[in-house]
């Protein structure tokens, strides 16, 4: 019996697991609260508890059960909040042969619409983004003397079901910002699943930037959506204007300008099923009309 830990199951963990039943005959996934973990549970997989220091025995036990550790809980200021709590546990594990981490292209900072790829040096440019580079440091650290494969999943801007821009159009919350030379990547989380599948499948381990081929402007995809949907996009809004209501963590992100090349992601063998945001898009638009959303 092969078996997955999950923790931080969130909306890529849980895709790939719809996705992709066969792979693990057990998946246990872990909530912050009681009530979470039976959600959890009320799913298929197994809920546990963990909310990010206590390592309750049946999350000692699942982690002793993994074959495959997959993280996507956010750093903090120890690290991973799982190897901040749990090290000597994960260390010992028995049967753990690969982990899977999920963090960001954000690490590589601003280069002003250059490419970057793995080799790129990172440059965070912020406090949450240094954890994000000292937690992927730490894993690959361990992995290192543990004997086995850590993925770094550098993921860039997700998108799919329940996450799109025609829902964001539909609710009036979808916003065109304009920054004059500021472009970003995107990924359908159909194509994070793939990729997470045949990274277990090869037992890869490093550094990989899951993307898409298509680096845009932030608006496109938005304005792309409405016309697909056959409605005016929503108005242009200067990046001098939209900030003044923007979060911090928005604003970090806004600060970076980047083309991701995504070369090993496919010499590892994973062939994009919506190798652009036009493809993804029309795709996702013929099934919410399909079934009535939009």
């Amino acid at each position: 019996m092969s078996t997955l830990l999950a923790v931080g199951l969130g909306y890529c963990a849980r895709h790939f697991i719809a996705s992709h039943p066969a792979v693990f005959d057990r998946v246990i996934g872990t909530a912050r609260t009681a009530e979470g973990a039976a959600a959890v549970t009320a799913t298929g997989a197994e809920g546990v508890v963990f909310d990010g220091g206590t390592v309750h025995p049946e999350l000692a036990s699942a982690i002793a059960a993994a074959d495959v550790l997959m993280l996507s809980a956010p750093p903090g200021e120890a690290g991973d909040p799982l190897l901040a709590a749990a090290r000597a546990q994960i260390e010992a594990a028995p049967n753990l042969r690969q982990v899977l981490y999920l963090t960001t292209l954000g690490v590589y900072g601003d280069h002003q619409g250059g490419w970057v790829d793995e080799d790129t040096p990172p440059k965070a440019g912020s406090a949450r983004l240094e954890r994000r580079l000292a937690a992927e440091a730490d894993l690959l650290a361990l992995g290192a003397a543990k004997g086995i494969p850590v993925a770094v999943l550098r993921l860039a801007g997700i998108y799919g079901p329940e996450r799109n821009a025609f829902l964001q159009l539909k609710a009036g919350e979808a916003r065109r910002i304009e920054k004059p030379n500021q472009v970003f990547n995107r990924i359908h989380v159909a194509d994070i699943s793939a990729t997470m599948a045949k990274v277990i499948e090869t037992g890869f381990g490093g550094l990989l930037n899951v993307t898409d081929d298509r680096p845009a402007p932030p608006g496109d995809p938005i304005a792309f959506a409405a016309g697909l949907m056959g409605i005016a996009p929503p108005p242009a809004i200067p990046f001098e204007v939209a900030a003044r209501s923007m979060s911090p963590m928005a604003l970090s992100f806004w600060a970076a300008s980047k083309r991701v090349r995504n070369d090993r992601l496919k010499a590892l063998g994973v062939a994009l099923a919506y190798p652009t945001y036009e493809e993804g898009l029309t795709a996702l638009y013929g099934e919410l009309k399909g079934a009535g959303e939009i």
